[in-house]
């Protein structure tokens, strides 16, 4: 069957090589990667400030985006969304044309040399302003089928809630841009309920919907792909164990569930980890796991013409 990564972070994924490349340093591994005992978010965000200081110029940036494909070729995957926020790489004088054009030079690279197909989500934040997301996603636009997929909202959802960006994503909507939302990952499900009231077609972990009888219905009769990220989300401690992860629960209640990475490097991970470990620890079949590859098929910003040639993968 056909493998696919629908939630997954440029700058929490890049190899321990690429820092050591751009940084001209060696760099330990601790330096990029979550402890097996982290405790909450906070540290867990901790780890993004060597990334960040990592992709702040053309050259990385395309370096990056060529990593990027390196390992998603190394976990054999068939097609990947890889996510980033261009604003976040202007920090030493790029503008945001400049840094989509140089992300996206990398990943056409990585996609000839490996074989591996990508969409590029680029991602709002929510603690920047207003006016820096809506230029962004205006100029991200113009790039719209040119390897650019997608929008996202991600940050501190505890602190900017999702109904502060409404208006925002209306926009976005109007402009013909299809959306994911990253929302219900801090345990408020009326994030969730905004985002698809908003037009997200897919929400980015979800777990807080859980018991939610309610929120499922709807994510249900809408067809919402529920991208969810097991080792990322006990980490972030989005949920205490694996006892309680709702994989399973969302599953049953028939939500288009898929099976993600989140942050390859930082959480220690690859898809083929996540499998393993969903079957270890949530009791998934490989029927589970085939489902999942066929939501993730059904529910990706992929070209109708892949999406049928995905398809046609399974079974063979």
């Amino acid at each position: 069957m056909p493998r696919l990564d629908l939630h997954c972070h440029l700058d929490g994924s890049l190899s321990q090589s690429f820092f050591e490349r751009v940084l001209g340093r060696k760099v330990e591994l601790t330096e990029l990667q979550v402890e097996p005992d982290c405790r909450n978010l906070a540290e867990y965000l901790a780890k993004f400030a060597l990334p960040f200081e990592g992709i702040q110029s053309a050259e990385n940036l395309r370096l990056a985006g060529y990593d990027f494909m390196r390992s998603a070729k190394e976990d054999a995957l068939d097609y990947v969304e890889v996510r980033f926020a261009p604003v976040s790489s202007c920090m030493e004088g790029l503008d945001v044309r400049t840094v989509i054009e140089s992300v996206l030079a990398g990943i056409r690279r990585g996609e000839e040399e490996f074989g591996v197909a990508c969409g590029v989500i680029v991602c709002a934040m929510r603690n920047h302003s207003e006016e820096q997301n809506r230029d962004m996603l205006r100029t991200a636009r113009e790039f719209l089928g040119e390897g650019v997929c997608a929008a996202d909202l991600a940050g501190d959802e505890a602190s900017y809630p999702m109904r502060q960006f409404r208006e925002l994503f209306r926009e976005v909507k109007r402009m013909g841009m299809p959306f994911t939302l990253h929302a219900g990952e801090c345990g408020n499900a009326e994030n969730i309920v905004e985002a698809v009231e908003c037009g997200a077609s897919r929400i980015g972990h979800g777990v807080a919907m859980s018991g939610r009888a309610d929120v499922k219905k709807l994510c249900r009769d809408r067809h919402i792909g529920i991208e969810m990220c097991p080792t990322s989300n006990i980490q972030t401690r989005a949920v205490s164990d694996f006892a309680s992860y709702p994989m399973r629960e969302f599953l049953g209640d028939g939500l288009l569930v898929t099976v993600n990475t989140d942050n390859r490097t930082i959480s220690g991970t690859t898809l083929e980890q996540e499998i393993q470990t969903i079957r270890e620890h949530c009791g998934m079949t490989d029927e589970d796991v085939a489902r999942m590859m066929r939501n993730a098929v059904e529910t990706s910003f992929a070209p109708d013409e892949l999406k049928q040639r995905l398809l046609g993968k399974f079974g063979e």
